[in-house]
């Protein structure tokens, strides 16, 4: 965790999560061009944002959703539980169609993908701040056809069946760690990570371990190519 310069106390403080220093280094950057606003933290994972939390209590929260294999949606459910009155904004290359609504549901205020311009993160930072929600055009589009329609959609792919922490389980399988890495990434029991295997097995119609790891891999190849 690194914490900055605090001089101001009129500025809107924004603390920025997320495992690539040069991420945060370029975001404060972009942040620090705005004269109502400042970067009171940074942090890599979550025990560090955690922490930047307490001892910056900023107004805003910047998060990533991947930080070096622990899951940014836990942070951001976290965080909404802790402190409730920060405004989180999800900054990451992920799919928002797999992932926004579960960032929302977390306890996000807003979904921006890494690909967008650097005023269009500031837009939507400025749009959370101000208590609305910012997710892109076309997602808001498709959340009030569900809307209006009464149901919700089908997933654009199986993987979008997954609960969340099946879902962040299939990363980790993605990234080549075996049941018992995936236990003590997550502490979990290795009984309870064989049982989220079977569960994504099935949900996604693969036969074995094999075609689950082929499977994992090549689709965080895309998420990452995306």
């Amino acid at each position: 965790m690194a914490t900055r310069d605090e001089a101001s106390d009129q500025r809107t403080r924004i603390l920025i999560v997320d495992d690539h220093p040069i991420v945060r280094e370029g975001l404060a950057e972009v942040l620090s061009r705005e004269p109502d606003l400042v970067v009171c933290g940074e942090a890599g994972d979550p025990r560090a944002a955690l922490e930047a939390l307490a001892a910056c209590r900023p107004d805003a929260a910047i998060v990533d959703l991947s930080l070096g294999g622990a899951s940014g949606l836990d942070l951001v459910r976290d965080i909404k539980a802790r402190y409730p009155e920060v405004a989180v904004l999800v900054l990451t290359m992920h799919d928002e169609a797999l992932y926004a609504e579960r960032a929302l549901r977390a306890g996000a205020r807003g979904y921006i993908m890494k690909r967008e311009a650097a005023q269009s993160v500031v837009g939507a930072l400025r749009r959370v701040l101000g208590g609305a929600i910012y997710v892109s055009e076309q997602l808001t589009g498709s959340m009030l056809g569900q809307f209006i329609g009464g149901h919700h959609a089908a997933p654009a792919s199986p993987v979008g069946s997954l609960s969340d922490r099946e879902l962040h389980v299939f990363e980790l399988i993605g990234q080549g760690l075996g049941t018992r890495g995936i236990a003590g990434q997550l502490h979990i029991s290795v009984k309870t990570v064989e049982a989220h295997r079977a569960h994504i097995k099935g949900k996604l119609q693969l036969k074995d371990a094999t075609e689950l790891l082929q499977h994992a891999t090549l689709w965080l190849r895309e998420e990452g190519e995306a």
